[in-house]
């Protein structure tokens, strides 16, 4: 039986499980990469995600045969035609593939019609496997993400001193919602990313994404992002060595002309698979123990992968296919304009965030969260719409990331299965963790008028239309409580002023 590898796009690791089972007979065992004109088609992808990807994959397909893989790498409209070819080609009766990530990706896989059998191996990009997830899971009535991130932290044995959590808590967040000083921007200096200037391989890539003919979003240059997991292990050094000190007390921060702050900027990199989850935890435990250094920085940073990235992808496996279609609140306005182009809002603190994302394809969690999903929770936009528009934009996006993080969190569709209340909030969060208000035409004070922000007439108009829903959510009664003390009149001007917002945007 002549077995052959098919390696997929976010499956860029050496030990990944396909790879692993064959890797004694690596110079016998063909492989195939494809870069499909098909996948970049199927959403109007950020041109750096598509430089990224596939640069990528060139990049890890000349590793594979320099440690002595058979490697084929076809570039195709679709993904079909090459796979018969080259399965006739090699003679291969078994087609062996690493559990797709996304579910999408695997039913596509199911339709091909191939001349040989297809077998998917577990996947092992992840520390908690679709059965062990299932196992914690399934005997729950309330699946908590503290405690999941705690069995995660006693499981993996990370940052625990025996069996209690090393500092005696288990969580440091309120150390980590420090706002941007006020008037001290001189001394706000978050130091300058890590990019890399592109070689002549991703420099093709780049040409081969300005020539496209379909539909895509965002600026292809400058393009820095590390492209081998060479240059994927540099950015976590130089996370490690000058970022993670102050990444705690400011993750939460927003500061005009400060993109990427104190954050990691990892998330493509462990998503494509050029880093591996507990590479990273270990090697910032390892710097707190070696340089003594926050412990609140320290934690905060390793619950985002131990706890939210792992969380996120369980419940993209346990959770029913339809999912994705959740849309507890019924909202159905459509994404607005300014989404696929920032100079069209007036808002600057939507127009930061977007015009960053359309240089960069990033935003960092709280300007995805409190800026981008938080507007369109409280304007009613649908929850699928601005998902499908995320999963577009964003450099690490993809379906296990996108479904959970926007349809759960972002817009509390699924009516609480994933966060505890909705994640809404007016203009006063904007400009107590941000300075982008003090550049704004809008007053963050106002809650209706031609100047007041419309994330305070939104919020209010949010409140206001679902307030029965929302009694049901114990965390909420204090919010709601509010409402009873506006007058008939001011209800009726945040109700007409959001109206007239979504007609002058329509």
């Amino acid at each position: 039986m002549a077995i052959g590898i098919w390696v997929l796009g976010d499956q860029l690791w050496v030990e990944q499980a396909a790879l692993q089972r064959c890797r004694d007979r690596a110079a016998s065992t063909p492989v195939l990469l494809i870069e499909s004109l098909q996948a970049a088609q199927m959403r109007p992808y950020h041109q750096q995600k598509l430089v990224l990807v596939w640069s990528a994959m060139r990049h890890f397909a000349e590793l594979l045969q320099q440690t002595g893989w058979q490697v084929n790498y076809v570039e195709a409209e679709t993904f079909e035609q090459p796979l018969r070819d080259w399965i006739r080609a090699k003679g291969i009766s078994e087609l062996q593939v690493m559990q797709p990530n996304d579910r999408p990706f695997l039913t596509l896989i199911q339709s091909l019609d191939l001349p040989c059998q297809v077998t998917f191996v577990p996947n092992n990009h992840f520390l908690w496997s679709d059965d062990e997830f299932r196992q914690w899971a399934s005997p729950r009535k309330r699946l908590l993400m503290e405690d999941f991130y705690r069995e995660g932290r006693r499981r993996f044995q990370v940052l625990m001193t025996g069996d209690q959590p090393t500092g005696g808590r288990w969580n440091f967040d309120p150390e980590n919602r420090k706002p941007p000083g006020k008037g001290d921007e001189s001394a706000f200096q978050p130091p300058a990313p890590l990019w890399f200037e592109p070689n002549t391989l991703t420099q093709q890539v780049i040409q081969k994404v300005r020539s496209l003919h379909c539909a895509t979003y965002g600026q292809v240059e400058p393009f820095g992002w590390a492209v081998t997991r060479q240059q994927a292990l540099a950015v976590l050094a130089e996370f490690v060595e000058q970022r993670l000190e102050t990444f705690g007390p400011y993750q939460d921060a927003m500061v005009t002309g400060e993109t990427t702050m104190w954050h990691a900027l990892l998330s493509p990199y462990l998503n494509l698979g050029l880093l591996q989850p507990l590479e990273v935890i270990a090697a910032v435990e390892q710097a707190y123990r070696d340089r003594d250094l926050p412990l609140n920085s320290v934690e905060g940073f390793i619950r985002q992968i131990l706890g939210w990235r792992e969380y996120m992808r369980g419940l993209y496996t346990y959770l029913d296919a339809d999912y994705s279609e959740r849309n507890w609140f019924n909202h159905n306005q459509p994404l607005p304009a300014f989404y696929w182009d920032a100079s069209q809002t007036d808002m600057n603190c939507l127009h930061q965030c977007l015009k960053q994302t359309e240089q960069k394809g990033y935003a960092h969690h709280i300007q995805r969260l409190m800026i981008l999903s938080n507007f369109a929770l409280i304007a009613g936009i649908s929850p699928q719409a601005i998902e499908q528009w995320f999963h577009t934009a964003f450099i690490d996006a993809y379906d296990w990331v996108m479904q959970t993080n926007v349809i759960g969190m972002g817009q509390f569709a699924d009516g609480g299965i994933l966060a505890s209340k909705p994640y809404a909030a007016s203009a006063n969060y904007v400009n107590k963790m941000s300075d982008y208000c003090r550049h704004c035409v809008y007053d963050p004070r106002l809650k209706v008028g031609d100047r007041a922000c419309p994330f305070n007439f939104f919020y209010w108009d949010f409140l206001i239309r679902h307030q029965e829903k929302l009694r049901s959510q114990g965390r909420m009664t204090l919010i709601l409580s509010h409402l009873k003390r506006m007058s008939s009149e001011e209800v009726v001007a945040i109700q007409r002023d959001a109206a007239a917002w979504h007609f002058k945007n329509s």
